[in-house]
């Protein structure tokens, strides 16, 4: 059976259950978490008719989760964001502002704040994810160094506000479980991870994270972000995600290449067997989410 698709996404859930986890919220977690406890997290990149889809499936089993809607027209609907919230599903916001607006902090929260209130005119919004954009040198989560998302009414941010030393985060980021390799933004503390592999469970695929939940390995706190369009129970939609994400793979690795060249070699005029063809650069200054985390804790 082929991995990322819905069928595949179900067994993943049942094993989940059979093993006594509690789902909840990431609201539910940060006010109340259960000692044995699920977070599902969904980042609504695209496609947002599949995250309806896993917002149905998981509540055919009683179960909720968070999911995380872009303001772009390709992730925002308001049918959708208003449906899933009526099952009982928590809706966040997935933010990007520093990433669109290039680096302009003023301009970036003003954005943000308009977008937050269009959100929380259909539903209730007190969580927001930050939304990787790999192709920009700019890291959203940058914006919580000048300003305080507490200020509006929001309790959590899962970059800052999980410890995740003690929780372990799943992503299927590269259309794999182990994508947070080369992923460039989804990165948190990965000894949860390096433990299991240590064990010998290295969880590359679903089917690997569905053994290691039915031998008893995974830890009692887990975090699984689900990028809902790459789930799909359609055969010629399930081949188009894969085709799209080999081609993204390839993108990103020409770019981390073309700009190791360019730091190696600034002359790239005396390098004539290397075209360079994309110029963007990753940024070269020191991310404040340390200082932001201890911010956070001082309040």
């Amino acid at each position: 059976m082929p991995d990322f698709t819905v069928h595949k996404y179900t067994r993943l859930l049942e094993a989940l259950i059979e093993q006594g986890y509690h789902f909840q919220t990431f609201h539910e977690y940060l006010t109340s978490p259960q000692a044995k406890c699920i977070v599902l997290r969904h980042d609504v990149d695209k496609r947002p008719q599949n995250s309806l889809t896993l917002a149905r499936l998981e509540h055919s089993f009683g179960l909720k989760g968070v999911y995380n809607f872009r303001s772009v027209p390709q992730s925002w609907d308001e049918n959708v964001i208003k449906e899933i919230s009526l099952m009982g599903h928590e809706i966040g916001y997935h933010y990007e502002e520093l990433s669109i607006h290039k680096g302009d902090t003023e301009k970036a929260f003003e954005s943000f704040k308009k977008n937050l209130g269009r959100l929380r005119k259909l539903v209730p919004v007190s969580t927001i994810t930050m939304h990787g954009s790999p192709k920009s040198k700019h890291d959203s989560r940058d914006l919580w160094a000048t300003y305080n998302y507490q200020d509006l009414g929001l309790i959590g941010e899962p970059y800052f506000d999980i410890d995740f030393s003690k929780v372990l985060y799943l992503t299927d980021t590269g259309r794999k479980w182990d994508g947070y390799k080369v992923s460039i933004r989804d990165k948190v503390n990965d000894e949860k991870r390096h433990e299991l592999s240590r064990q010998g469970y290295p969880l590359h695929s679903t089917n690997d994270i569905i053994k290691a939940t039915k031998e008893h390995v995974l830890p009692n706190a887990v975090m699984i972000n689900i990028h809902p369009q790459r789930w799909h129970q359609n055969t010629v939609l399930w081949l188009s995600e894969l085709v799209s994400q080999n081609v993204k793979k390839t993108s990103q690795k020409e770019s981390s290449l073309e700009y190791a060249a360019e730091v190696c070699y600034p002359r790239r005029s005396k390098i004539p067997f290397l075209k360079i063809t994309n110029t963007t650069k990753p940024s070269t200054t020191p991310t404040p989410l340390a200082t932001r985390s201890l911010m956070l804790k001082a309040r």
